[in-house]
């Protein structure tokens, strides 16, 4: 949600490189400005497209004309494709990953891959079962600005971090109709947009583990009581890590912020910090910055086109011949920790 700049990437697929043919599951909003931006790029051919929604197909055959418009997934796996792309609601993911790889399709998904850890770990299973490449959508961590934070903190340039700060919330929230219905979504903000804060702090903070979680979760401003008849609208938690560093993560919808959002990740080191926040409360603009003290220096600012960068890199892997890749292992360690952040969270009914 709210994850695109722009429809186009500065750079094409260079001539002559092997273009994979894609189909796409799902083109509402976010699935149609993904599929504009690999259009763009020059490194993936949109070439079959399924949605149950006549506008949002026909929205998407202008954008590419020479795509098939097909009736469902078992269509779409029986074409000739070289991967599949999946932008559906939330809960149908895992499903859906499962029978594109168990056909041979490579798959790149919306996020999240799958509700939970064990449902992760058997998408996993299945794309290394068929030695095919799997990505998810995680795309603010292939933003200009979280990279180099990410970098920055791998270089050891903040000394150890003992503390992060991550926030994602959004005085919107999203319009569809499945994101509130738990059957369909799995769950509300913090599937929706902890599994980001999760994502940046993991791959930041390579090796992390959890070893105790804090939390609490609000829906309609009253602690979430059944994940079952309930979508979480504001969440917070306290992850503890092994090695003793602490990390706090806040994100919400519909919060009544004064801004569109506020977006950030701070690492706290021991001889200063890196921050990646959000700028102007953009949901597009971000920036990174080095703190030390009360001191303050800009590290990376926009512009920066990265809303399809994680797909259009991804089909590039693809054109290369690349097949499994172990480093989706650590989606499992992602999915963990939100399943752990729900455990702590919800407070029965008494």
């Amino acid at each position: 949600m709210n994850e695109m700049r722009g429809a186009a990437e500065p750079d094409r697929a260079p001539r002559g490189a092997p273009v994979p043919r894609l189909g796409f599951l799902g083109v509402g909003w976010i699935g149609r400005q993904r599929m504009a931006t690999l259009a763009a790029s020059g490194a993936g051919r949109v070439s079959a497209i399924v949605d149950p929604s006549p506008d949002h197909l026909a929205a998407a055959l202008r954008e590419a004309p020479g795509a098939r418009a097909l009736d469902s997934l078992d269509a779409l796996l029986s074409t000739d494709l070289d991967g599949i792309v999946i932008a559906t609601p939330s809960a149908l993911h895992a499903g859906q990953a499962e029978m594109a790889l168990a056909r041979g399709k490579a798959v790149f998904c919306q996020k999240p891959l799958a509700r939970t850890a064990a449902e992760t770990r058997r998408v996993i299973d299945a794309a290394r079962a068929a030695d095919r490449l799997l990505a998810v959508d995680l795309s603010y961590r292939h933003t200009a600005a979280m990279r180099h934070v990410s970098a920055g903190v791998r270089a050891g340039e903040i000394g150890r971090v003992f503390a992060a700060e991550l926030v994602f919330h959004n005085a919107y929230g999203p319009d569809q109709t499945w994101c509130h219905d738990p059957a369909l979504a799995g769950g509300g903000c913090l599937m929706d947009l902890g599994v980001h804060l999760v994502d940046m702090l993991f791959s930041t903070l390579e090796g992390a583990r959890v070893a105790h979680v804090a939390a609490r979760l609000i829906a309609g401003g009253e602690p979430l009581t059944d994940r079952d008849r309930q979508v979480e609208d504001y969440a917070e938690a306290q992850l503890t890590l092994e090695g003793g560093a602490v990390a706090r993560l806040a994100c919400s919808w519909r919060l009544p912020l004064g801004r569109g959002a506020e977006i950030g990740a701070t690492f706290y080191g021991t001889r200063g910090a890196l921050a990646f926040r959000n700028v102007g409360g953009s949901f597009y603009d971000f920036a990174a910055e080095r703190y030390d003290t009360a001191a303050r220096r800009l590290l990376v600012e926009p512009p920066d086109e990265w809303g399809g960068r994680a797909l259009v890199e991804w089909s590039r892997r693809l054109a290369a011949g690349e097949r499994f890749d172990p480093a989706v292992d650590e989606l499992v360690d992602v999915a963990a920790a939100l399943d752990a952040v729900y455990s702590a969270g919800i407070r029965p009914c008494r």
